[in-house]
């Protein structure tokens, strides 16, 4: 057997901490043909038993599902209920047909929750504990077996049944707490994969790809594990180094005559001049090992890439010896519709509009997360934090601290050759109580060191972080406290002075989690009026009860407007504020897209955390410009109230007309009138110098803005009414059409006074019911696609898929009379 070097036992101790996670030959996504039931069954036998039509074996109904498939693709943001947390049960036949002698059939698991078992008919082959790493289960032996039944050939006509049992019931012994900010959903809400693969496999391949201090060379350092149930000894192998034309650079033999199932080093190989890995320029290498014994050859490849970074003492990070500041966001794995059973399109598309807002930089909170994604960053240039989910509630027993070992393992093992990321998380706001009647900081402390210790080991070659434990914040190598300037506490205007404060407590700091909600679809004409309320000097973290909208300290998460015009100024001041901090390493606002959460029922969109600059449907808000503004290269000019169709003010009063741009200078023109050109200037605030005060004419007028970046022109057009009428409290609805297209209506209802003017300020609660043909496309967790949503300015939206057919959709909001219209 070759010899494992000292230096790489970190690797072996890797291996052997952990279960499988194959890769394969021959692999097949298992989307199509599975029944569904949101209950338990009475035991495996009800899901097999030979049924006949219309007698009580045919009960309890299933479902037709394709995968992937969240047992809460809906309730999750039902504002009747909460969200089911319980088990289910999928089932389907396979026609299993290896083409491998001897060869190994297996499910590949890329992630279940949350507690997860397998049978192949009445045979329990697998089970799993924990929703977001990736598993394998072998079923070669229950396949045979089961093919030599008659229910094989009779009942179930040569396929073979294989039934599923996905559970996410509250369990306080299991990561994440329930205490989350975020639904810990149940489902095969991730890709399920039909492998087939050779007697002998390669289980785990690790390519250690490290760069010289001057970055003129690299090295690939490359081990593997075998998956060889048979325990065959004798392996023979390559490996090849590609660039990213399919050339061979670098290619070594390997031969092992005992390999059982230990780890071995199969390759160090240098590469002189080797093309880097950029935000900017992401180059990657694929790395392909083979692994062949009696007669039959396995392949597996993985992307590469060769960077160094670095996070400077008392300073800022540092990417191939180049100063980079990081300019992050985080992603939870959910979306409109179908929450965690996000599919490949949906991932591709949310990351490109990430990339193409400028980022460059992404904390995965607060859990292992797809494999796609983890691709998507390597291939987009999007450095990367990723945690496992130890979130909130406290430190449980024995079962609680083996599954978080387990599963910041299983995140190293399977994320590792990604060189995208840069930080393993550890843990996320540990200093929440709540789970167990004991809350003992000194051991919260200890485990933290334990974790901290196991990802070194597992890992040399990356840093370890956390955000928000401060009694823990000696362990991690980078740390990142709480600092919520102008939301929870203080004003956006302390954001700098907090942040140098925290600076200066720590050798390596990163500021994640800033920013604050806006109810989409919502604009103010003085956004900023809460901040006379707020207290300041008290500090900007947050602390317990903050995130409530009720009771406590002024605050501007309870006390402000949630409209999108105070979170572009929020976003604003802290962009223009990073650029004159030089010694910052980054930052990563939270969060880049709407998602659900359990503890907000009382949110303008209950069940949703609003803090996004794109909704639960990527529907852009208007702080998503604001962030490309400062971030992006190629030239862009937003005019702030694209969403924003009636402003309001006296007579003659002067309004501020804002632009985003990253242009060098703006002019813009109002019902064809030019109001001249501003030039750009970041730390001019707010919008960076390109605001104009307009006189706008009653009623309708049109915004155009002409922006020049070098020799390129960009333009943006809208058009607003002006409202000069004065409104009183809101005493009726009137309830609308505006479209019918396709198939689908969308109505809107408007909060009018007794002399029929629009309350451009009411925020009334709106309740939707329909009845008839048509469905309600609710439970969307967006502004539009909720049938209880607070009114923005004054009116609610939402959409009906008519089928063809007659149906009635009425509008309730307390105090007002109830409204109907015919569709």
């Amino acid at each position: 057997m070759l010899t494992i070097k000292r230096a790489s036992l970190f690797l072996l101790i890797l291996i052997m901490c952990c279960g499988s996670s194959t890769f394969a030959q021959q692999k097949t996504r298992l989307n199509n043909n599975w029944e569904f039931l949101k209950q338990d069954l009475g035991g495996i036998w009800e899901a097999v038993r030979p049924v006949t039509a219309g007698n009580p074996e045919s009960l309890p109904i299933w479902s037709n599902v394709t995968l992937p498939h969240c047992f809460n693709a809906r309730d999750a943001v039902d504002p009747d209920v909460n969200y089911y947390q319980g088990p289910g049960w999928y089932r389907t036949k396979l026609d299993i047909n290896n083409p491998y002698p001897n060869g190994r059939t297996i499910l590949h698991f890329e992630g279940a929750g949350q507690r997860t078992e397998v049978y192949v008919y009445t045979t329990k082959v697998g089970s799993h504990l924990g929703g977001y790493d990736e598993w394998s289960v072998d079923i070669t032996t229950a396949v045979e077996d089961f093919k030599k039944t008659d229910a094989f050939k009779k009942q179930f006509k040569g396929k073979i049944p294989l039934e599923i049992r996905c559970d996410n019931s509250r369990d306080l012994e299991t990561i994440p707490s329930q205490l989350s900010d975020f639904n810990v959903y149940g489902g095969l809400y991730r890709y399920l994969n039909l492998v087939y693969q050779p007697q002998v496999g390669i289980d785990k391949l690790y390519a250690n790809a490290s760069v010289d201090t001057i970055t003129k060379s690299c090295w690939v350092n490359a081990q593997i594990s075998l998956y060889n149930p048979d325990n065959i000894k004798q392996v023979n192998g390559e490996l090849k180094v590609k660039d990213a034309t399919g050339k061979v650079v670098l290619k070594a033999p390997y031969s092992s005559n005992d390999v059982s199932d230990k780890a071995f080093s199969i390759a160090k190989l240098k590469i002189s001049k080797p093309h880097l890995w950029t935000p900017d320029d992401p180059y990657l290498y694929t790395i392909e090992v083979t692994a062949s014994a009696n007669g039959q050859t396995f392949t597996q490849t993985e992307k590469i890439g060769f960077r160094s970074f670095l996070f400077a003492d008392k300073g800022p990070f540092y990417l191939n010896g180049k100063r980079l500041l990081l300019q992050g966001t985080h992603r939870h794995e959910d979306h409109a519709g179908v929450a965690a059973a996000m599919t490949d399109s949906m991932m591709h598309q949310e990351m490109q509009l990430m990339k193409d807002m400028g980022v460059n930089f992404i904390r995965l909170g607060h859990y292992q997360q797809s494999r796609i994604i983890l691709n998507l960053c390597d291939s987009l240039g999007i450095l990367v934090w990723e945690e496992e989910p130890w979130c909130r509630g406290g430190l449980g027993g024995d079962q609680y601290k083996n599954q978080a070992r387990s599963m910041l393992t299983n995140m190293i093992q399977q994320h590792y050759n990604h060189p995208s990321i840069i930080l393993w998380g550890l843990g996320n706001e540990n200093d929440w109580e709540g789970d167990f009647p004991e809350y003992d900081k000194a051991k919260i402390h200890a485990f933290m060191s334990e974790q901290n210790d196991l990802a070194h080991k597992l890992d040399p070659s990356r840093k370890t972080t956390l955000r928000r434990c401060d009694f823990c914040k000696d362990i991690p190598d980078v740390y990142s406290p709480s600092i919520w300037a102008g939301w929870y506490r203080g004003v956006y205007t302390e954001y700098k002075k907090a942040t140098e404060d925290e600076f200066n407590k720590v050798p390596h700091f990163f500021h994640a989690e800033w920013g604050g909600d806006s109810h989409a679809l919502r604009h103010s004409e003085n956004p900023d009026n809460a901040l006379a309320k707020i207290k300041t000097g008290t500090g900007t973290d947050e602390r317990s009860g903050d995130a409530s909208l009720i009771g406590g300290a002024a605050r501007v998460s309870k006390d402000g407007d949630w409209s999108e015009s105070y979170i572009c100024n929020l976003f604003d001041w802290h962009l223009k504020e990073q650029e004159t901090m030089p010694w910052l390493t980054g930052s990563a606002f939270w969060v880049f897209k709407d998602f659900s959460t359990p503890i907000r029922p009382d949110n303008p969109v209950p069940y949703m955390n609003q803090k996004g600059v794109v909704e639960r449907d990527f529907t852009k808000k208007e702080a998503y410009y604001v962030f490309q503004s400062y971030w992006t290269k190629k030239p862009m000019a937003h005019i702030y109230g694209h969403t924003w169709p009636i402003r309001w003010g006296d007579e003659g009063e002067q309004k501020m007309v804002k632009v985003y741009s990253n242009a060098d200078n703006a002019e813009l023109f109002v019902n064809g009138k030019s109001y001249g050109v501003k030039k750009r200037n970041s730390q001019d605030f707010p919008a960076a110098g390109l605001r104009w005060l307009v006189v706008f004419n009653k009623g309708k007028n049109d915004i155009k803005v002409v922006a020049h970046k070098g020799k390129v022109t960009v333009t943006d057009i809208i058009s607003q009414i002006y409202q000069t009428e004065k409104w009183e409290k809101p005493a009726k609805l009137v309830l609308t059409k505006i479209a019918d297209k396709n198939g689908i209506a969308t109505v809107q209802v408007t909060l009018l006074d007794s002399k029929g003017v629009q309350c451009l300020d009411a925020i009334n609660w709106i309740n939707f019911s329909l009845t008839g043909d048509g469905i309600l496309l609710d439970d969307l967790g967006t502004s539009s696609g909720s049938r209880k949503v607070e009114a923005y300015n004054g009116r609610a939206i939402i959409s009906i898929k008519t089928n063809g057919g007659y149906s009635m959709i009425g509008v309730q909001s307390p105090g007002l009379k109830t409204v109907f219209l015919n569709l």
